[in-house]
């Protein structure tokens, strides 16, 4: 599904955020990416996503070099990867609902199908009450819900999260990570990014870890 091969990062300034990073991702695999602030699992994540380029290595997703594609067609790729970003990015000036749905009505879904999905999504994550809201009138808490539904609403391929329940409690931590799962029984690779080592003990998966954005560990 990822192949990623020797991958580094610079930063103007000279700064270092990953440094001959190799990873080799399944499809359908569960991987948690953990490290320290600073380690470079959200370099490397926006890295899978497109978001960033690397300046050394080469990245595949599902074949295809990542830095060969026309820029053209890597809105295309991103409409199978759902993407959790640890500062939200939601609309201010849409209500819940309409963040949640904006993804589909790019792709083309049908308003009937755009409702059922949407108001699915929200369900999951216990904010279908809030789908008229605007994200100023949510919690942090709230706002990381609806960026997860916005996520999911997809049925992505690919599942990127960045410190997903970093604003959440632990029991609604527990539930957004048994949502994940679902997801991943379903067929999608799920990738989580996260500093949380009791969550990561509770899941036997495979797990990444970084360190001053070299590659430290990798097993389960």
């Amino acid at each position: 599904m990822i192949q990623l091969f020797h991958i580094s990062k610079n930063f103007e300034g000279g700064v270092s955020a990953l440094s001959d990073v190799t990873v080799n991702i399944e499809k359908g695999e569960f991987l948690f990416i953990t490290g320290p602030s600073g380690a470079g699992k959200s370099t490397l994540l926006n890295i899978m996503f497109g978001a960033q380029s690397p300046t050394d290595g080469h990245i595949l997703i599902e074949g295809r070099n990542y830095q060969k594609i026309p820029p053209g067609e890597i809105p295309l790729l991103r409409r199978r990867t759902g993407f959790i970003f640890q500062d939200f990015k939601l609309i201010n000036n849409k209500t819940v609902f309409e963040n949640v749905a904006l993804s589909l009505k790019i792709m083309g879904v049908a308003p009937a199908e755009i409702k059922k999905r949407v108001l699915k999504a929200l369900s999951y994550v216990k904010l279908e009450h809030r789908a008229n809201f605007k994200p100023r009138a949510l919690s942090g808490g709230e706002q990381q819900r609806v960026a997860i539904a916005r996520a999911l609403v997809k049925e992505p391929a690919l599942l990127l999260a960045d410190e997903p329940t970093g604003n959440l409690d632990p029991e609604m931590s527990m539930e957004i990570m048994e949502l994940f799962k679902e997801a991943n029984s379903s067929g999608t690779t799920v990738v989580v990014a996260t500093h949380d080592k009791a969550m990561i003990s509770r899941f036997n998966k495979r797990v990444v870890t970084l360190s001053a954005g070299r590659l430290l560990t990798d097993g389960v």
